[in-house]
Order: structure tokens, then C-alpha cells, then sequence
């Protein structure tokens, strides 16, 4: 297979140099003669046999149920892994032509994962910064996509500092994002977290005066008090208030900084229906230039706690 970037699934499709080969049989046989890896959706799924339909343009394409995907320990994909691609992008090879004007091409989906992950994935290590989407979203945290459907554990404490009862609160489907490496388990399955490249207690709070008034979200309604989110790694904590509830929007006034204690003092003004979209994600690591770090340390140094990552 040709040297080539392992992208998530969907960031080919519509692109030039994707789209060339699907111009005439002559680019998509260049296409299987130099290993190219390509995008197209998924159009159908068949009942008997589960093979995937995928749009060329000039030829109907095929992926068999086992060039749907690859696994690590070489069992055959399950069904719910090739039927949930109906409607998606899907990362291929062609692996054979067939005859006549209109000719079936045969693609192969699972080698191009294998190839990802022996070529790109495998290599990684803990402080990578590396390119992903979200594929989807469970309570214990968000799956991504982090080259030609290969996926990989984004866990709920390591979306943000300031903490959510969901991945839902914080990320969407289809979301692409920036994600540091973490670690790989026994079985090589890859860990990556988003925390550390979202901004220091420091750098979050840096904007934030005493007396101003600011926007946050709800996260947590506790007998204590109530903490709002002001960034996705930056938390405060107001007094309580009655009709206040989990995933509210709100203004709140800043009461105090502590900043040796990283403790912000609030109080809630106002409240407003919960947003309909998650806040946008500020990266404060310049993931254009910078590729990997080495640690990450969240508290401010003159704060006797430490929160800090070594990779």
C-alpha cells in the first residue's frame, strides 16, 4: 500500500485528490495498481450476505462483509460493525475490476485499517498529538476515529477538567477533534485524552475578573453549592439557588479568585435554557505546529496541590 496519511474516515471525501479517481475505470485501476486509499459512503448493506454497495461513479463497488473491518485478533467482523456503515464514509482499496462498461470493483475496507494500524497507530506513543472524530457517544465516554475507522477510547474524565455527567455535554457525533495519545493496554488497544490540550487552570482563568459577570453552564447541583463551568477546564462554585437545575445555562458574577487554591467564588444571576450545542472547544497547544508534549501540568505553581500529566 502506498505511504500515505492515516486520516479519520470523512476528511477524504470531497477532495480533489480523492474524487480524481472515480472519474473513469483507467483512474480507479491507477487507483489498485498504487495501493490508494480512498473515501466513499456506504450506500447499502445486502440481507444475505452483508456485503457493503459503495458509489464510484463510474462502477458500483463492493466491500464483502470480511473487507468490512479489521480486527486484531483476525475474527471476522461483527454484523452490527458493517451494517452501522450505511450512510458513512468509508476508507477502501480497490482490489479487483471486473469486466464491461459498468463493472463491479471489489474494495477492501480491512486493509486499510490493518495497514493504519501497523503503519500509523502501532508507532504512536504517550504525548502524541494526533488528528480524530467522534464516532459515537456512551456514558463512560466518547469512541474516535483516529485513522480509516480504527477507534479508540476517548474515557469520560479525560474529555475535561471540569467535570460532565455525559461525553453528550461536551462533544457531538461527527465531531472532529485534536486528541493527545495516552497509553495502549495489554491487548494494544490505543487511549487517547483531550484535557490536557484545553488549557491550564491559569490560562483559563486569565480573562476572568472579580466583579465581572461571565456565562457558564450547570454541571453539578450539590448540597454544598452549585459548580458552573466558565471553560471546559475551568469550574467555579456558587451558592445554591432554588429552580436551578443540571445542564442550565447561566450568568454568574465572580465573587473571588483564589488562585493557591485554584477556587473561584460565584454567584448565579440568572438562568436560561440549556444550549442546544456543546461550547466550542478552545485548544491552548498549538496543534498546527506542535505535535507531541511531554506533560501536562494543570495547577498553578504556586498552589500547593498538584494535577499534572506525565505521558
Amino acid at each position: 500500500m502506498k505511504e500515505q496519511c492515516f486520516l479519520p474516515e470523512g476528511r477524504l471525501i470531497g477532495k480533489a485528490q480523492n474524487e480524481q479517481y472515480f472519474s473513469s475505470i483507467k483512474m480507479l485501476e491507477r487507483a489498485m495498481r498504487e495501493g490508494i486509499i480512498l473515501e466513499a459512503a456506504a450506500l447499502s448493506c445486502a440481507k444475505d450476505t452483508l456485503d457493503l454497495t459503495v458509489d464510484l461513479g463510474v462502477a458500483r463497488g463492493i466491500i464483502p462483509r470480511g473487507e468490512a473491518a479489521w480486527e486484531p485478533d483476525g475474527s471476522p467482523p461483527r454484523d452490527i460493525a458493517v451494517i452501522t456503515r450505511v450512510g458513512r464514509p468509508v476508507s477502501f482499496i480497490v482490489t479487483d475490476i471486473g469486466d464491461g462498461e459498468y463493472p463491479t470493483v471489489r474494495l477492501s475496507r480491512r486493509a486499510v485499517q490493518k495497514a493504519c494500524f501497523e503503519e500509523y497507530v502501532s508507532r504512536l506513543v504517550p504525548g502524541d498529538i494526533i488528528d480524530a472524530s467522534v464516532t459515537h457517544l456512551d456514558p463512560f465516554g466518547a469512541f474516535v476515529d483516529v485513522g480509516c475507522g480504527v477507534t479508540s477510547l476517548l474515557s469520560i474524565d479525560c474529555i475535561s477538567v471540569s467535570r460532565i455527567s455525559h461525553p453528550s455535554g461536551r462533544l457531538k457525533k461527527g465531531q472532529a477533534l485534536k486528541v493527545a495519545v495516552k497509553n495502549f493496554d495489554e491487548n494494544g488497544r490505543l487511549y487517547v485524552t483531550l484535557r490536557e490540550l484545553l488549557g491550564t487552570w491559569e490560562e483559563n482563568a486569565a480573562g476572568i475578573v472579580v466583579g465581572s459577570t461571565v456565562a457558564g453552564i450547570v454541571r453539578s447541583v450539590e448540597d454544598y453549592g452549585i459548580f458552573v463551568e466558565l471553560t471546559p477546564n475551568l469550574a467555579g462554585l456558587a451558592e445554591r439557588r432554588a429552580g436551578v437545575k443540571e445542564g442550565d445555562a447561566c450568568a454568574v458574577f465572580v465573587k473571588n479568585i483564589i488562585r493557591d487554591r485554584m477556587k473561584i467564588k460565584l454567584s448565579i444571576i440568572d438562568t436560561y435554557p440549556a444550549p442546544s450545542e456543546p461550547t466550542p472547544l478552545k485548544y491552548f497547544v498549538d496543534t498546527s505546529r506542535i505535535r507531541h508534549i511531554d506533560s501536562f501540568r494543570y495547577s498553578p505553581l504556586v498552589c500547593p496541590k498538584v494535577i499534572e500529566t506525565i505521558f
